[in-house]
């Protein structure tokens, strides 16, 4: 189904990053104060060339600047107002900075929505002032934001002053700021940033604000951002399809993926966990690289940033220790990765310049005898790096040997000069000697241990294997972005209502009667035939088995009379019961379930999986948001590990994948039309058939409730 995209506005960013004037209110020379750390970050640190101007009633000069005695004064409505001053002041500020026209507000103060009812209190007026009068305010309870590749330092952190000094094409967008400050520190070996936005509680500017300013940002080509919670799921969304439509890969790590995380990101921030299984949906779709810990966040950021990953991953391994590499060798094999065939002119220059005792396959081993020769690595390097059946080079060091190991890094450097072949040394040892430098000094962010190096390159590899599948312009367009125009939904309190809506839309259900009477029951099972399933009819009881509400394998109008009786006596002291549903039974087939919830940050996600009883043992289910397009459904089913039932495992006879992959499509239009009225949809269980005369899918039970 297609509808017309709805994207939010984003805000022009490029004042607020790279500001002509700035103004601190609250501005100090108080030892060790917010205040007097954010003028020296400014005035000492940055290389900013603007005008700045500083705010504080009871000094004349700071630091050799003059001092305003409010913002009213100012001879002009800065670009940026930078607010460090206690929290019960901060408003009066904000309003003040909005009447002098100042068009971005920077909130270091805490004491807002972290902070219980009061300042959460303020944090909502503070967001109310931001949408009156549209100066837009980033945090508060924020370190400040930081322009590495401009060096521009809006903060009032201690470490500004030592971070800023190797900068490169990575942008970070973080909430929180002792985390942000770790992913900006990575620069030390060689992962450096140009920009890094932490916005704290995020009362009005947010972390989507930022991924999508990034998205067109020159000088930007990898986007790293961590998240403890997701306020406006239509914002991020659109943020994440635009760095999709730019080329520019994301890289994400969400806090609050256990009930611990969870706790504590709330009460960190106050921010919405959310769902973990649906935000890394949310992330594969849009081809997000999701990662667990803020190494490898930075291991992966650097690896895209230095080269763009092929569609197929083929790795050399090299290196000058038989042990490492064999190891090297083995965790990609465990990572199903592929190493790399040579080229057969490759493997006879290597044999040519290296021992008979060295290894010239892959991998490679140049053993010792790179410490007599010290042009050896230079030379062979090369030619692996150069071979066209290589995508990458992985080179483990597992030891530092002074001297000579500071030539084999500086060979490294000098190949990557001279060919677009990514190389990955993997810095092993504990020790870190001049040629961990030369590496670090050379932009290579060696990745701590081969687990981390492998891990690296396998999601380095899947997201080429995304960017092969999903054109820039087929990046996914979820509900959520779309203009709905929701339908009526017709009543659906129960099965069969629910059951004859799905009919209408041509899903295929059992055939069944419902029953008033037992005398009903004896009629039905007359008129169906066969063995038959008997369920009570409740709104007020959706989950029938809990309560004795479902009989199966009824056979005859006695039998079905009987059963009718025993429903109603176990069913009726639960809930008003409004009659049995009698249906002729299903034959065997694979049960999976398909289901629809709508999430509260991201909207309807559809989920298909393993179903009937087995659904909460084994946890096979796959998700999407909603609409789904045919390849998004075949996708969903594919990566299923129950694919092989599917497909008619020992002999069995194939099932009708295709008709599973249409009933998809079919509820996924469904939610699609009506999406302002539907909260959840549960058809489970769906037994799917070999292909043949009658319905090759059926929905035995469904479940609709409305949002």
């Amino acid at each position: 189904m297609s509808l017309p995209l709805s994207l939010p506005d984003f805000p022009d960013l490029s004042r607020l990053v790279r500001p002509e004037s700035v103004v601190i209110v609250g501005a100090s020379d108080k030892p060790g104060g917010l205040g007097t750390r954010t003028v020296q970050n400014l005035l000492r640190h940055s290389a900013f060339d603007g005008r700045t101007f500083l705010v504080n009633p009871r000094r004349d000069r700071i630091d050799g600047h003059p001092c305003h005695p409010d913002i009213e004064s100012l001879p002009i409505a800065p670009d940026v107002a930078v607010i460090a001053i206690p929290a019960d002041g901060v408003l009066d500020a904000l309003e003040r900075c909005a009447a002098k026209g100042i068009r971005f507000a920077i909130v270091l103060t805490s004491g807002f929505g972290e902070s219980g009812e009061e300042g959460r209190a303020r944090q909502e007026r503070m967001r109310a002032l931001a949408a009156e009068t549209g100066m837009r305010i980033y945090g508060p309870n924020c370190p400040g934001l930081t322009n590495l590749a401009d060096r521009i330092g809006m903060t009032f952190s201690p470490a500004f002053a030592a971070d800023e000094k190797r900068t490169g094409p990575i942008g970070i967008a973080t909430q929180g700021g002792g985390l942000g400050r770790n992913l900006v520190q990575a620069a030390e070996r060689g992962a450096g940033a140009a920009l890094w936005a932490s916005l704290g509680n995020a009362a009005d500017l947010d972390v989507a604000d930022f991924v999508h300013h990034m998205a067109g940002a020159d000088g930007i080509e990898v986007i790293a951002t961590l998240l403890e919670g997701v306020r406006d799921g239509r914002r991020m969304l659109a943020a994440l399809r635009a760095a999709a439509e730019a080329g520019k890969p994301v890289v994400a790590l969400k806090v609050g993926r256990s009930a611990y995380g969870v706790r504590a990101v709330r009460s960190h921030t106050a921010a919405l966990a959310g769902s973990a299984e649906v935000t890394s949906a949310v992330f594969e779709q849009f081809g997000v690289v999701e990662v667990d810990d803020t190494d490898e966040m930075m291991d992966v950021a650097w690896l895209l940033a230095r080269a763009a990953p092929p569609p197929r991953t083929r790795i050399a391994v090299f290196g000058g220790s038989g042990g490492a590499a064999a190891l090297a060798a083995d965790m990609v094999g465990a990572a199903g990765l592929e190493l790399a065939e040579f080229d057969p002119a490759t493997t006879g220059a290597l044999r040519a310049e290296l021992p008979g005792f060295a290894a010239v396959g892959n991998p490679v081993d140049i053993t010792a005898t790179a410490i007599a020769d010290p042009g050896l690595m230079d030379r062979t390097l090369g030619l692996v790096a150069a071979d066209p059946n290589v995508d990458l080079v992985l080179l483990p060091i597992p030891l530092d040997y002074g001297e000579h190991s500071t030539r084999g890094t500086e060979a490294m450097a000098a190949v990557q000069r001279q060919t677009g072949t990514p190389l990955l040394p993997v810095w092993m040892s504990d020790r870190r000697g001049p040629a961990y430098q030369v590496l670090a000094d050379a932009g290579f962010c060696s990745p701590r241990s081969l687990t981390k190096a492998v891990l690296a390159v396998r999601r380095w590899a899947e997201h080429g294997r995304w960017r092969a599948e999903h054109a820039p312009e087929a990046a996914p367009a979820p509900l959520l972005l779309r203009d709905t125009r929701s339908e009526p939904l017709p009543p659906v309190r129960t099965e069969p209502e629910a059951k004859a809506w799905l009919a209408a839309a041509g899903i295929a259900v059992p055939e069944g009667r419902v029953c008033r009477s037992a005398d009903e029951a004896r009629e039905a099972a007359s008129r169906l035939g066969g063995r038959l399933v008997l369920k009570v009819v409740s709104a007020a009881l959706p989950h029938k088995s809990d309560v004795g509400g479902v009989v199966v394998g009824v056979e005859g109008p006695d039998a079905a009379a009987d059963a009718y009786e025993r429903i109603v006596a176990d069913c009726a002291p639960h809930g008003t019961v409004e009659g049995v549903l009698a249906e002729r039974m299903a034959p065997e087939g694979v049960e999976m379930l398909v289901g629809v919830h709508r999430d509260p940050v991201y909207g309807h996600v559809i989920t298909v999986g393993l179903g009937g009883v087995h659904v909460e043992l084994f946890g096979d289910v796959r998700h999407r948001l909603l609409p789904l397009d045919r390849r998004a459904a075949e996708a969903m089913v594919d990566e299923l590990r129950c694919r092989p039932l599917l497909e008619g495992l020992r002999g069995a006879p194939r099932a009708d994948v295709d008709g599973l992959v249409d009933l998809l499509l079919t509820v996924s239009d469904l939610v699609t039309r009506h999406a302002d009225h539907i909260g959840e949809l549960d058809l489970n269980p769906v037994r799917v058939f070999p292909p043949g005369d009658g319905p090759s899918v059926l929905v035995l039970d469904a479940l609709v409730v409305r949002a």
